[in-house]
């Protein structure tokens, strides 16, 4: 028999090599590669095992098949962004920055479903794996969920999980905290590593889907934002959610980046508070309720976040910039988006403005990143080059091309009607084609077509120049 033979796994995507390398080859990570024991002896075929596979049955496309049940959390916000409640037998992964939050989301979702907040009383079970029984009660008391019947426990090999939960009456909902800290005896490897995550998750989700129990699976992020682990662990699950925030603002994204059931690229807002996470129904307020009307370079966007619709301020600020190579800062937005529209304000619509420092920010710690919002950073820009404020009763929307036309978005009536909700009175947007639709009450639509009539909105003598208007008394 051949002994076996020890290779080199990635742990950021799960590329073999059969040396160790202070590099991977696959995806360019340093440091990443962990000696694994390979299998003993080259893989056999199936014609040299001698077993032969039973014959599998193809039926058609059409047929008669049930619609997925869906389970109510009592969470409109959790329910929205997994499309309308959890389907059993699915497999979700939450991930995001480490105490962004997602333990505690967790927590009040099982909390929420055992209470029959829901509609309908769940049997729930939590289990950790990286904190103590005591830990979890203490979270529980200071959310005060501590009533609610939800089965906890502290584990984190695999075997002792699939044992206690494929019995008859087992839980409805399961959420393991978290996938890097499961093992599986049967590796050698140490918990966290590729083969491991894989391995425990195939396990997992195999079971869930054969019992009928809802999983849901908590996943780190390493530090480019991703979920640690190996690629395939997204493509195994049906539902993939990232729980985002900055540490400085209250507010919390749940985003949906992958949603078998459901769309994607949906979010649920949240506000952290000393009682837990409380659900935000009109984020688009929370996101303005500290904005200043008559402050340059500030332009309400009107986005959508899958399908809701979401204002947000976007902020400039045009500064001098000393000899040597100007600063771009970004926050909440593309970068590389960013330098687009400055070289169409310079190229088409003649403004000095890259010879500046340009900062722009997402207010709120929403990151944007449908192209509708162009044509709101360009009024930021312009509007901080120029000192004149946007009218505060306008919201701004528009994609725009290299050579200066403002393009047409998706779903312009959505965006319009919450605009008029929350009393904007007037809308910047591009120019409807065809038979032009009326607009919702209370809006007055300024259609624009090209960036130049933008800048023509914010003309001064001092637009043009290299250095932006300065609004000191000196």
């Amino acid at each position: 028999m051949a002994r076996a033979r020890s290779r080199y796994l990635c742990q950021e995507c799960g590329s073999v090599h059969l040396q160790w390398a202070g590099r991977c080859d696959a995806c360019g990570g340093w440091n990443s590669l962990v000696e694994e024991a390979g299998p003993e002896g080259p893989p056999k075929s199936l014609q040299a095992s001698g077993s032969k596979g039973r014959r599998i049955d193809f039926v058609g496309l059409q047929g008669p098949s049930e619609a997925a049940a869906r389970r109510l959390t009592g969470l409109a916000e959790f329910d929205r962004v997994c499309g309308g409640g959890l389907v059993p037998g699915s497999a979700l992964l939450v991930g995001g920055d480490p105490g962004i939050g997602k333990s505690t989301l967790l927590l009040q979702v099982v909390a929420s479903l055992a209470a029959g907040r829901g509609g309908t009383v769940l049997k729930c079970a939590f289990i950790s794996g990286e904190e103590a029984i005591d830990q979890v009660r203490l979270r529980a008391r200071r959310l005060g969920v501590a009533g609610a019947p939800v089965e906890l426990a502290a584990a984190t090999n695999i075997r002792d999980i699939v044992a206690s939960l494929e019995t008859i009456g087992g839980p409805d909902l399961v959420v393991i905290d978290s996938i890097q800290t499961m093992y599986l005896d049967t590796l050698d490897s140490s918990p966290g590593t590729v083969s491991q995550v894989r391995a425990a998750a195939q396990e997992l989700i195999r079971l869930a889907k054969r019992v009928g129990f809802t999983l849901v699976l908590v996943g780190h992020v390493t530090k480019e934002g991703l979920i640690a682990g190996p690629r395939v662990l997204e493509h195994m699950v049906d539902t993939v959610l990232y729980f985002e925030g900055e540490r400085g603002h209250q507010f919390r994204i749940l985003r949906a980046v992958k949603n078998r059931f459901g769309p994607t690229d949906e979010i649920g807002v949240f506000e952290m508070t000393d009682a837990g996470l409380a659900e935000v129904p009109n984020p688009s307020a929370l996101f303005l309720a500290d904005r200043q009307g008559d402050v340059s370079g500030a332009a309400v966007f009107a986005g959508m976040e899958g399908t809701r619709p979401v204002l947000v301020e976007i902020q400039a600020l045009v500064a001098p910039s000393p000899p040597g190579t100007p600063r771009r800062a970004v926050v909440g937005w593309d970068a590389a988006r960013l330098a687009m529209v400055m070289a169409v304000l310079d190229a088409r619509c003649g403004l000095a403005i890259g010879a500046n420092d340009v900062y722009l920010n997402v207010a709120g710690g929403l990151r944007i990143s449908e192209p509708a919002a162009d044509l709101a950073v360009a009024a930021a820009l312009v509007s901080a080059l120029s000192g004149k404020p946007v009218p505060a009763e306008m919201v701004v929307f528009g994609e725009i091309g290299l050579s200066g036309e403002i393009r047409p978005v998706s779903q312009s009536d959505a965006r319009l009607k919450e605009a008029s909700k929350l009393g904007f009175e007037r809308a910047l947007a591009p120019a409807r084609r065809g038979r032009p639709k009326p607009s919702p009450a209370g809006i007055k639509l300024d259609e624009v077509g090209h960036l130049q009539e933008l800048v023509e909105m914010f003309e001064t003598t001092a637009i043009r120049g290299a250095q932006p208007r300065r609004t000191d008394p000196d």
